[in-house]
């Protein structure tokens, strides 16, 4: 059973890595999973928080930074260090059938910090801002799994390490979500419609 799903993975990941080949994502992809793409939305955030919630904003910002810290100590230093799956475009065989589009990094596969990291942001703040700004759910979800998918595409991630990550995510950026919500339930009280986007 086991090699059977690592087999439907591998296969998988050639259809995206290699069967949805083309110059455009060549390009793309690469660059929306590089961290330092999104810095200035993360400083534009951070800022934005904290100008239009104050106190409050602040807060948000100190969860967003547990969330991720959390996320990422559990995929990358628990997760990873006990799995110990080698990534495709490190594995001795299979990089050859791989198209290796970044510098493919010394650490494991299983599961994609990326994806974790990432999801666990989205869905935090979806949780925070969904009944503020009608537009959150599939913004943060269109986000974050586009980077994710750019982990297939440039050969450093198998689907499964995603798809584990990304679910790993979920339930921490809700978790800690709810965990906000339950502290500060006052931010979830909605009293002014200039704090609602409705367009």
């Amino acid at each position: 059973m086991l090699n059977q799903l690592i087999h439907f993975d591998q296969e998988m990941f050639l259809a995206i890595n290699q069967g949805l080949s083309n110059p455009f994502f060549d390009w793309l992809l690469p660059i929306l999973r590089n961290p330092y793409t999104w810095a200035p939305l993360y400083l534009f955030l951070i800022i934005f928080f904290i100008k239009h919630y104050g106190k409050m904003g602040l807060l948000i910002v100190v969860f967003t930074l547990v969330n991720f810290g959390i996320s990422d100590a559990l995929s990358s230093h628990v997760i990873k260090k006990n799995i110990k799956r080698v990534r495709p475009c490190n594995d001795l065989v299979f990089k050859e059938e791989a198209n290796v589009r970044v510098r493919c990094g010394s650490g494991f596969s299983f599961t994609s910090s990326h994806a974790t990291n990432h999801f666990a942001m989205a869905f935090f703040w979806v949780v925070l801002f969904r009944r503020r700004w009608k537009h959150t759910l599939w913004l943060c979800i269109t986000w974050a799994a586009l980077i994710s998918f750019s982990q297939i595409y440039v050969g450093v991630h198998y689907p499964f390490d995603i798809l584990c990550g990304a679910i790993l995510g979920i339930l921490i950026g809700v978790g800690i979500g709810y965990l906000f919500k339950r502290f500060f339930p006052d931010f979830f009280k909605i009293n002014h419609t200039t704090e609602t986007i409705t367009t």
